[in-house]
């Protein structure tokens, strides 16, 4: 009988096969998450949001080792070449896409899941002055729209979405969307790609038209009031009548009633 033959163990990848696995990532997220790549070479040399995340994995293991100033003078020099500040202590995933990125600020404690997508303008910073986690943790697949800010040791679910303007400084559950000044949470929409944010709920707004169709509403009676007080006064209304005083007499005649 034949001896069956031990197990190959699988060699693990060399540093460059690291490397390698890593870009490729990198590029296919990014030609995945936006429209606007046409190809991998214009990804490669035309995608600051790429550049920048290339050039924090510089930084992020001399800030682990205590280069302290070493890799903030190349976070200094990522942030002049690409607008986009990331601080060397900042932990990022794989498959990270900041698009556009301009004006992105995350800070030293920040925690950035794999997948997750960030748009210009976002930024993840502390709220307190103490040493310690300070930043937001963003689990997997998350999507920060433009201009929001994300403040303080707060937790984002895995796929949540925070929308454009919004501004979060309490926690995210998983799937959900935040929108809003502070930001609310809302149901989340069905079916709504990561780049259509005009879709997204807008509690404010329903809050606003809830508002006007009271408003409309009161004027309906108001206006049925003064038909009412009109056709009391056998329909002879002088022009110069005051109709809000005219009003304030039928409530003051009728009272409750």
């Amino acid at each position: 009988m034949a001896k069956t033959s031990p197990e190959v163990q699988a060699t693990p990848p060399s540093p460059a096969e690291r490397l390698l696995t890593s870009i490729i990532e990198d590029v296919t997220a990014v030609m995945r998450n936006d429209p606007a790549a046409r190809s991998a070479v214009e990804v490669l040399l035309a995608y600051p949001g790429l550049h920048a995340i290339w050039l924090h994995r510089l930084t992020h293991p001399l800030w682990q080792r205590g280069q302290t100033t070493c890799a903030r003078l190349l976070s200094h020099l990522n942030r002049s070449l690409t607008g986009i500040e990331i601080h060397p202590g900042a932990q990022l995933g794989r498959r990270v896409f900041i698009d556009h990125g301009m004006g992105v600020v995350i800070g030293e404690t920040a925690v950035i899941g794999d997948g997750c997508l960030i748009y210009k303008g976002v930024v993840l910073g502390g709220t307190r002055l103490e040493q310690g986690k300070r930043h937001p943790t963003l689990g997997a697949g998350v999507v920060v729209g433009s201009n929001a800010c994300i403040l303080g040791d707060v937790v984002i679910g895995d796929h949540a979405r925070i929308g454009s303007g919004s501004v979060v400084v309490r926690d995210v559950p998983a799937k959900a969307t935040a929108v809003g000044v502070p930001s609310r949470i809302v149901s989340t929409v069905e079916g709504v790609g990561p780049l259509d944010h005009g879709a997204l709920p807008d509690p404010i707004a329903t809050v606003m038209r809830s508002l006007l169709d009271e408003v409309a509403q009161v004027r309906a009676r108001v206006a049925a009031l003064e038909a009412a007080l009109e056709a009391a006064q056998g329909g002879a209304v002088e022009e110069e009548d005051d109709p809000q005083r005219r009003l304030a007499e039928v409530f003051f005649e009728h009272g409750d009633a």
